[in-house]
Formats: structure tokens, sequence, C-alpha cells
């Protein structure tokens, strides 16, 4: 089952909580604990809770701090926009989302409402915010002010912009539909939008679009001076009582708000009269303007009413309160029963609740985005908190990275170096690391130092290396680094941002050696395109790998994509597609499919095939229509290394994707190498990667 739904409006008062309450009625149906996000809520002037949240979470009885339902406020992501910080939006946004989802089998996320500054921008950050997460999304537009034709063209644009950007639509639902227009809505929906995306068409109903006496007491913060009991009436009109009382009553209508000066005695006992007679129909209440209040003798006559409909008193005066209530829109409070309930009905009455089910029973995600990837690789770092030696201390951007690394809370860390050149460093960078909190080590003056020469010297002996050898060798950060990832007084080593790769992983290759039944050491990329993330491999290693190395190469980036989240489809690159091509190079990839499926059938492989259609439906579908990876690949195993190493910083500068790699594949414990123009970011993401590897994988 889907673990959440997102559901987008495509402009203000949609009428979105309908959806909301409905959803949350069938879910609970469906699954024992559904919980309940908005990553974005507006503004409030005392800083209460936002009323959907409390009415969602209490009458639902949701298990969730109302601070722990939402992300941000309004004003905050404005802000955080305008300093171009989008992407600390989103990483916030999925940190608060995957909390809830981790206490939750499912979430209704509800998106933004469209109002004050900023509403122009709200439909791009609701896809965006929906794409980061992974989740399909319901999407709705309103009839108010709109042609059938218009109203079906809003959400079809509306689920177009979604699926544009790679989320699937589950519903559509077109709100707030004059009663007869329904059918042809209906119609008109069906004709335009695909045959898999369900559809609603709820028409407009009383109850739902009125506000009730509560809402406007609360806007006008008015004082309830009777009727308490009856706060949640419906306010089906207003009128001004400002004519004759005998004129006046000819104009009450079924539910109508009486609005006039508090000391019009005449108006409010006529309307009370009216409202108690059967000849007259029910009001919703009385607004009292001015900052007036009737009488005593008044209001000891109103007291020995019985059933008295609510009496509420405002400061402002009755022109300027007449316009703030023609300006109110409804909203639903959590002790508002009869419009919740109504919301449930309406729901269940016009959508297809059980079709609707179903879909998100059976949907399934397709890939994963480069910002949920990571956060789900520091949360697993953060799960085991790893110990990760750096031997590069001299390097300013270890220092900064290994800051952030501590701060994330991800990794135990130790650096090698100078001890007071590297914390002359820190301090240069301002850069206050907790001593308590990170290791400095000078290789020649640690304890270790005479027993890790002596391990060495004994791995090492066959190869004609004496014990003077091995110090000398020790005295190297990379042989020092390495040996405490092989004694176990570090789980995993990352380097080569000075270094060299083959200074860096030689050791490995040395004495932590090769995994069993593993007899090449190779690498891949995890590339992070802006919809999807991708396992290239291998790119930093093996120059020209025969097709044997190739098949083990494809075989154990498959695990390493199946371990991080990938489902593996790997493409053996080539220049040709299928049988088409012939030559050494393509010859040699062919043989290392054939290999791999004889090895491990149960992967899915392709090979040899082109890139472009192992990555486009159309291409790949024309070349190998049988395929089950071409057009959808995730691993593509490259057939030397230098189209592997060319191909895959073509595709990071050239599209700005994410590269977090390389990690090496095939060794018995975790050392990774990094490129001599490595960011910080790289270094971070590759730490954080082995210690993920550190886990045992």
């Amino acid at each position: 089952m889907s673990k959440a739904i997102y559901i987008a409006t495509s402009e203000p008062n949609s009428g979105k909580s309908i959806i909301s309450l409905g959803l949350m009625q069938i879910l609970l149906g469906k699954t024992a604990k559904v919980g309940y996000f908005r990553p974005i809520i507006d503004d409030s002037e005392d800083d209460k809770t936002d009323n959907h949240i409390q009415t969602v979470l209490s009458y639902f009885d949701v298990d969730l701090k109302p601070e722990d339902a939402y992300a941000y406020k309004r004003s905050k992501v404005l802000k955080l926009k305008n300093e171009n910080k989008d992407d600390e939006i989103i990483n916030h946004i999925i940190h608060k989302y995957k909390a809830v989802e981790d206490k939750f089998d499912f979430v209704l996320v509800e998106g933004t409402d469209f109002s004050g500054e900023g509403a122009i921008i709200e439909w791009d950050i609701n896809v965006l915010i929906a794409k980061n997460l992974g989740i399909p999304a319901i999407v709705i537009s309103s009839a108010r002010k709109k042609t059938t034709e218009d109203l079906v063209s809003n959400l079809y644009m509306a689920y177009d912009s979604f699926k544009e950007k790679g989320v699937e639509v589950l519903l559509a639902i077109a709100n707030k539909i004059k009663e007869e227009n329904v059918k042809e809505t209906l119609a008109e929906l069906k004709e335009k939008f695909p045959k898999e995306v369900l559809l609603g068409a709820i028409p407009k109903n009383n109850i739902l679009g009125s506000p009730t006496i509560k809402q406007i007491t609360d806007e006008l913060d008015g004082q309830v001076l009777f009727g308490e009991e009856y706060i949640n009436n419906q306010v089906l009109g207003f009128g001004v009582g400002a004519m004759q009382l005998r004129n006046y009553i000819t104009h009450l209508r079924k539910g109508s708000l009486v609005i006039t000066p508090g000391d019009r005695a005449d108006i409010i006992l006529g309307a009370l009269q009216a409202n108690a007679s059967s000849n007259y129909p029910n009001l919703s209440g009385i607004i009292l303007t001015g900052g007036l209040i009737p009488e005593d003798s008044i209001i000891k006559l109103i007291e020995g009413l019985s059933d008295i409909i609510p009496i509420v008193a405002v400061n402002e005066g009755t022109f300027s309160v007449t316009n703030k209530i023609g300006a109110i829109k409804p909203r639903i409070y959590a002790d508002d029963t009869k419009k919740i309930v109504t919301s449930i009905q309406e729901f269940e009455k016009h959508i297809p609740v059980n079709e609707l089910a179903e879909s998100l029973i059976t949907f399934k995600a397709e890939g994963i985005t480069p910002r949920m990837f990571q956060y789900n690789l520091l949360k697993r770092a953060k799960s085991s908190k790893k110990h990760i030696v750096l031997p590069e201390g001299n390097d300013e951007r270890i220092l900064i990275a290994a800051k952030k690394l501590i701060e994330s809370d991800a990794v135990k860390l130790t650096i090698l170096g100078d001890v007071a050149q590297v914390k002359a460093n820190l301090k240069e960078l301002g850069l206050a690391i907790d001593p308590n909190q990170i290791q400095i080590i000078d290789p020649l003056k640690s304890d270790n130092f005479e027993d890790y020469a002596a391990t060495l010297y004994e791995l090492r002996k066959h190869k004609n290396v004496n014990l003077a050898m091995a110090k000398d060798l020790m005295e190297d950060v990379s042989y020092f680094g390495t040996m405490m990832v092989y004694k176990g007084h570090a789980d995993g080593m990352v380097s080569g941002a000075v270094h060299t790769t083959q200074h860096t992983i030689l050791p490995a290759l040395q004495f932590i050696k090769t995994k069993p039944g593993v007899s090449i050491v190779s690498s891949v990329f995890f590339m992070c395109l802006p919809n999807r993330i991708t396992v290239f491999g291998d790119c930093a290693i093996n120059p020209n790998p025969t097709a044997e190395q190739l098949s083990e190469i494809a075989i154990s980036s498959a695990a390493t994509s199946a371990a991080f989240g990938i489902d593996p489809k790997i493409a053996m690159l080539s220049y040709s597609s299928g049988a088409s091509g012939v030559g050494v190079d393509v010859d040699r990839v062919r043989k290392a499919t054939e290999i791999i499926k004889e090895k491990n059938p149960e992967l899915k492989v392709e090979g040899p095939i082109q890139y472009d259609a192992a990555v486009d439906s159309k291409v790949g579908l024309s070349k190998l229509p049988n395929s089950q990876v071409a057009g959808q690949a995730s691993v593509f195993i490259f057939p030397d290394l230098n189209t592997g190493n060319n191909t895959y910083k073509a595709v990071q500068r050239e599209t700005g994707a994410l590269a977090i790699g390389p990690m090496l594949q095939g060794l018995n414990k975790p050392v990774n190498d990094l490129s001599r123009g490595c960011t910080v970011d790289d270094i971070f993401n590759t730490v954080i990667i082995t210690a993920i590897q550190a886990e045992g994988l």
C-alpha cells in the first residue's frame, strides 16, 4: 500500500477540507493508524494552532502533536525563498514528513491554501513537495465563477503539471458544482482525462459553503452574550436591521444572521420573537455592532426566554462588520460535527471510494528523488553511527565536511594528521568542534603505531616486506587509516581528496582484500538526476575489464543498487543494441550479459544496449520491444573506464546532477576514494554511504 497521498488544489477556497475529512474516514477503514501532515500552513496573529490541523487531529483522534503536523508557516517559506534557500525548504519538509510517516501506517498530506502573499508560487511548491515526498496526488478545482469547459480545463492543467514532474495523479475532483451541472461535468471529465485517473464531481452544499456563528465570532473578535450552545449554527445569509421592525421582519430568510446596533432593542426582540414564531423562518443569530450592549431591562427580558439563538456583541460599526462578514470564507471547526459529517457524506456519495482505496493499496512509486534518497541515506547512517577515518586532515574541505558530519550526528570520526596543525586549521576556518566528538590522531605518535606496523609485516612478509619497511609504510596516512579499518578500530575509510586513487585503495587491496567469491574491486556512482536515482559503474577503477569482469561488476552493482533501495534493471552499455552490432567490443558486452544471465538468472539485464534505448521508453520499445530493461534501466554498466568516467562527468556537469561516489564494491571492509576535485558535499555524501556499507552490505 502507498504510504501517503497528497491533496492539492489549483486555487483558493476549492473545498479541499471535504476531501481531507472524507479521505481520513475511508482510510481509517482500511488501515489502523492514519497520520495527517501539512507542509505549509497560514500564519496566525496569536500563534494559535492551525484550525484545520486541530479539526482533523481532534475529530479522528490522531495521536500527533499539532506542532508535529506541519513543517512551515507561510511567512517563513517566503523568507527562505527570497534568500534562494529552496533546498532548505524541501529538506526540512521531508524531515518533518518522515517523522510522521514513521509513526503511522498511512499519511494524508494536505497542500497549501493559496491565501495571502506568495499564492502565485504555491502551485509549483505543491508539485515539488509531492515529487520529493515520492507520493501520488489528488487534484481539486472549484467550479466557482467558471463555466464547465473552464472548470474541466483548469483541472486537467493541474493534473498535467503533476504528471509532467513525474507525480502520479490518482483522482481528479471538480468541486462546488451547481447541482444541475454535475452529470455534464462528469461526462466532460471522462472525455478529457485518461481512463486510469479516477474522477469525482461534488455539487455545492449550502451547509459546507456557509460560515458558522462561531467562525464569525472568532473573525470579529466578538463576545457571546447568549445562546453559546448554538454557536455552530450555519449562517445562510445576513442583513442589516436598520429599518422599522414591521418592515425588517419581512426580509428575514431561513438561516439569516441579523446585524444591528446594540441599542436597537426593537430589532433584537423582534428578531428573537420571529425566530420563535412558526410564521417566520428560523434565524442563525444576531450580531450587535458599535460596542453597544442592550440596557439591563432588555437583558433581563432576553434571559427569561428559552432556546435563545446566539447573540454576539462586537466593537466595530455596522458598515465595517457587514463587509467583514461578507468576506469570511467558511471553515470547519473540531466541534462542528454537522459540517464534518456532511463533508464525509458528500465525499462518500460523489467519489468512487472503493476504486480509490484499491488504487492506494496497489500504488507503487517509481524511483526515488535525490532529496529523499539523501534523506534516507542520512537516516540509515544515524541509526548505526559507524566510525569512519579520514586520513587527509591537512585538507580544509575534509575539515569543513567533518564539521557538517558531526553536526548531523550520523557518524563517529577520526582525522589523521599533525594534531597541532589540524587544530590550528580548524581554528583558522572558524570550525568549533568539541574534542569529545572527534578524534585527531598523528600516526607517528599513535599508541597503535608499533602494533599496526607489526601487523602489516605479518600480512606482507611473504611479499618480502620487512619490519622496517612496514614501519615506513605505516607512516603513510593511507596505510595507517586502512589498518585502523582492518583492525576494527574504525568501520570504514574515505580518502582521495589529496591522494590518487591508487594511493588510496592499494593498501586495501593488499590486506583488507576482496570478499569471498569476488575477484575484482569495482566502483559505482549514485547519479542523482532531477527525477530519479541511477547507478553508474565502473567509472573509477577498471580501465578495460574482460567479459567476466564486466559481468562481476554488473552483479556487484545490482546488489549495491538493491541495498540502497533502487530496483536493479541492468543496462550493459555498448554502441549497438541487441543483435545488430558486431565487433570485439560489442561481443565482449554480449558475452558479459550471457554470463550474468547464467550466474544470476533472476536479475533483469539487457545487453548490449545503447544509452538512449536504455533510458527512453519509445526508443527502447522500437529497438528491443520485449525487454524488461529497455527504457527503464536503473543500473548502467559501461564497457570501459574511458567511457564510464567521461559519461558520469558529462552527465554531472551538463545536467547539474549530484554524483555520489565513487563507492568501491567487493572489499571485505569499506574503503572509498574521492576525486581530487571533490566538494565538501561530495565528501559528506561519500562518508555517509561508507557508513552504510559498514553495516554489512
